[in-house]
């Protein structure tokens, strides 16, 4: 039976979840061709639900304009918690609502997670309603900003395949069902970043391929700095994989200090050769340089680490009050 001809029964619900940091206008946009998008593949039957997380902490007066429809809730985070973070508030305070077999939906706000693919993303979970754990990603094909911006992103992907062993190509567009997220959206691993724990998790992923598309209203609030804190959180779920390897790299550094110094020694104590001057002071620097680059590297992404998960540390006390309220 195709999913044009099931009931609404069948089909389930839907619940869209947007993060909002002043861009109700963008959203405005983006609720209407989602649900046009919805209706033209014969996804009508779907009881949808619209989830707003207004990043503002309700300092943006605009915000009322998306609380008159029916099928909407606005939650509003206890301060500005960024895009990412916002999401995983918003997940966990709907969670309680929503039954294992629904369908759940992430996508920003500004249009660049296009509506129309959103048939595509829900087309393998419809497919398969038996599997919970299957989480379906928009894969980027292409993106429409700067040289510079894709010279950088090109750096970043290069660095973080080197440091994980993972290629990352998604962003916060993703599909799951209502299990996933009454379950594993709790993991400590989603305070630090949404995206990429998604990814880090090895569930049971489907990448389809998306072409990014463009910001319907405004201007993109994301800094350069807050884009280097936003590549440093996506590192962080997989911090066990990054301490494996950087073990193993450096461990290697050490193991090959020390073979140069054991050759110097023995230049020394079995041979009438000279030692050359510069082998016994480059030793010493590597030795020097391997350490002290380990003990910062563990020491800073520690703190960074440390830093982050704080910053989220009592949502738990907030999140339970609005329960014990609704």
């Amino acid at each position: 039976m195709s999913t044009a001809s099931r009931p609404s029964s069948a089909l389930g619900r839907l619940w869209i979840f947007s993060p909002v940091y002043f861009d109700v206008e963008s959203y405005l946009r983006l609720r209407d061709e989602l649900t046009s998008a919805l209706d033209a593949a014969g996804l009508g039957g779907l009881e949808r639900r619209f989830l707003i997380i207004d990043d503002s902490a309700g300092l943006d007066p605009d915000m009322a304009r998306l609380t008159r429809a029916t099928d909407s809730q606005v939650i509003v985070a206890p301060f500005s918690l960024g895009h990412q973070r916002a999401l995983v508030y918003g997940l966990r305070t709907a969670s309680a609502q929503m039954k294992d077999d629904d369908l759940v939906v992430t996508l920003d706000a500004d249009g660049e997670d296009q509506p129309a693919d959103l048939p595509r993303l829900l087309a393998p979970l419809l497919a398969d309603p038996a599997s919970s754990r299957r989480v379906v990603l928009a894969a980027r094909t292409r993106r429409r900003e700067s040289f510079t911006f894709r010279m950088m992103y090109l750096c970043f992907k290069m660095l973080f395949v080197t440091a994980t062993g993972t290629i990352i190509r998604s962003g916060n567009y993703a599909a799951f069902r209502g299990w996933f997220a009454r379950n594993m959206l709790f993991h400590p691993y989603f305070d630090l970043c949404y995206s990429s724990s998604l990814v880090a998790f090895n569930m049971n992923l489907e990448r389809v391929p998306c072409e990014r598309g463009t910001r319907y209203a405004g201007q993109s609030r994301m800094t350069f700095l807050k884009l280097i804190m936003h590549g440093l959180r996506m590192l962080m779920p997989f911090a066990d994989r990054i301490a494996i390897r950087g073990l193993v790299f450096f461990s290697s550094v050490i193991a090959l200090t020390l073979a140069f110094g054991a050759w110097v020694v023995g230049i020394r104590l079995f041979t009438d050769r000279a030692i050359p001057g510069w082998a016994t002071y480059s030793c010493l620097l590597a030795l020097v340089l391997s350490g002290v680059a380990l003990a910062c590297i563990l020491l800073l992404f520690t703190l960074f680490v440390q830093s982050q998960s704080l910053s989220m540390s009592r949502l738990d006390v907030h999140l339970r009050g609005s329960v014990d309220g609704s």
